[in-house]
């Protein structure tokens, strides 16, 4: 290591992370000829499949990797989320996220952070010496601080996210085409700033991972004849990886992580249409598309993905479960939950959690009554529109998981062991030898004392 190493970035170690969206550890693990650069950081520090949070969406999930607390303390339970005492929902976007994130810790520590492309983030913030925000931002233009980002980004064809609607296609070509040239530009841009600042932190997701297995995960797993666009599109992702560390100095720890796992999916599960034909849940005319079309005697409603809330008396505007009938009610909906089978005779929940099992902390106020935690091939939706039919197939073959998100350290001294989400930004301070109160986590660090 040289003497200009040595002055990047201040004193102190220093972690590179990158995200890949939606990617699960034995993806990596089962393919070591498609995955060299992440099977040599396996081989060479530590590696493992971890566990994700409840529920397993990346709107909820990239909130609380970095900050390292459940939804409940973030305030962040899903792309889309209820304001207090109405039927009116959100998207959250970064400024919904009520924990302290990771990349402020380090700042506050006097030290500086780069931030690229992490989901939930938007607007970007100004107390960082650099940030591009990520899915749910509107554009590059305005999702990138300071002016000269944008101006770069946008010279080298940088995209906050790939056009999803061309996997609708059957011929995957111009899907596959279109990720590759997403995920060369982000590679590109990461490749840059690594070596233009000087950082302590640097944060940088790629997100085309998870919209390839939406799409082609199914194909991989049954071994169709497109499953060979699937692979060849991870070696290039694990190319960029292998590039990346080897483009860090010495005084750098690699970090390689997912938000949630994957899986083949088999039926689409549409709990608002169940919870109608069960006596759950009943709308205001036929022409509804929203939450607030619901009429006054619903017991129940759902929002993506298998979350379930009782219309609450008090709580819901036009709440019909008195609070004195709560508990009996929601346990009613858990058992139903827990029976309800597919159209092959499987149950559909691997388990069903209820509010307190899953959240804890200071806005708690708006997290679901239940949660369905779905088995494999299940995924979980919630539309207001009608819909005749609870299971359907749609253009997507690929569905998060709760279990098999994958963690990558290049350090022999940390233990993946038993890991979930939570314990990312925890460890990731302990690499960097700052100091922070570990009663603030529901993770704990996996750096060996």
């Amino acid at each position: 290591m040289g003497l200009f190493d040595r002055l990047r970035g201040g004193e102190g170690p220093r972690v590179a992370f990158f995200g890949i969206d939606g990617v699960p550890y034995s993806l990596v693990s089962e393919n070591p000829e498609t995955f060299p650069n992440l099977s040599a950081i396996a081989s060479e520090g530590t590696a493992g499949a971890i566990d994700s949070i409840v529920p397993p969406e990346s709107s909820a999930c990239w909130p609380s990797l970095t900050t390292g607390v459940n939804p409940g303390e973030t305030g962040v339970y899903g792309f889309q989320d209820r304001e207090n005492g109405s039927y009116d929902t959100y998207v959250p976007m970064g400024r919904d996220v009520q924990a302290t994130r990771l990349w402020d810790r380090v700042t506050d520590a006097g030290r500086e952070a780069t931030v690229m492309n992490v989901p939930v983030t938007f607007p970007p913030q100004r107390d960082v010496q650099r940030m591009v925000s990520g899915f749910l931002s509107p554009s590059v233009e305005k999702a990138a601080y300071p002016d000269e980002l944008r101006e770069t980004l946008e010279a080298g064809g940088y995209r906050i996210d790939m056009n999803s609607k061309l996997g609708h296609q059957e011929d995957k070509s111009e899907f596959i085409e279109d990720a590759y040239e997403t995920l060369d530009a982000r590679y590109e841009a990461f490749s840059h700033y690594i070596e233009e600042d000087d950082w302590n932190l640097f944060f940088g997701v790629f997100m085309t991972t998870d919209r390839v297995n939406h799409f082609l995960f199914k194909d991989y797993e049954d071994d169709t004849d497109q499953k060979e666009l699937f692979v060849e599109f991870y070696k290039r992702v694990d190319e960029h990886l292998g590039n990346l560390r080897e483009q860090l100095p010495d005084d750098v720890t690699m970090v390689v992580a997912s938000d949630h796992g994957f899986t083949s999916l088999d039926y689409e599960v549409h709990f608002n249409a169940w919870l109608q034909q069960n006596g759950w849940l009943s709308f205001e005319g036929d022409d509804h598309d929203s939450l607030a079309d619901i009429a006054e005697d619903s017991r129940a409603y759902a929002f993506i993905p298998g979350r379930f809330y009782i219309n609450l008396e008090g709580r819901e505007p036009r709440g019909s479960v008195a609070e004195e009938d709560y508990e009996t009610v929601r346990d009613e909906l858990k058992a139903e939950l827990e029976a309800m089978e597919g159209p092959d005779g499987e149950t559909v929940a691997d388990r069903v959690v209820t509010k307190e099992e899953a959240f804890r902390g200071d806005h708690d106020d708006i997290a679901p009554d239940l949660v369905v935690v779905p088995n494999h091939g299940y995924d979980l939706k919630a539309g207001f529109k009608h819909t005749e039919d609870v299971f359907t197939t749609g253009p997507r073959n690929g569905m998060h998981s709760f279990d098999n998100a994958c963690l990558f350290v290049d350090d022999e001294n940390v233990n993946v062991g038993d890991a979930d989400l939570l314990d990312i930004a925890p460890t990731i301070l302990d690499l960097m030898d700052l100091e922070y109160d570990r009663t603030t986590f529901d993770g704990s660090s996996l750096t060996r004392a």
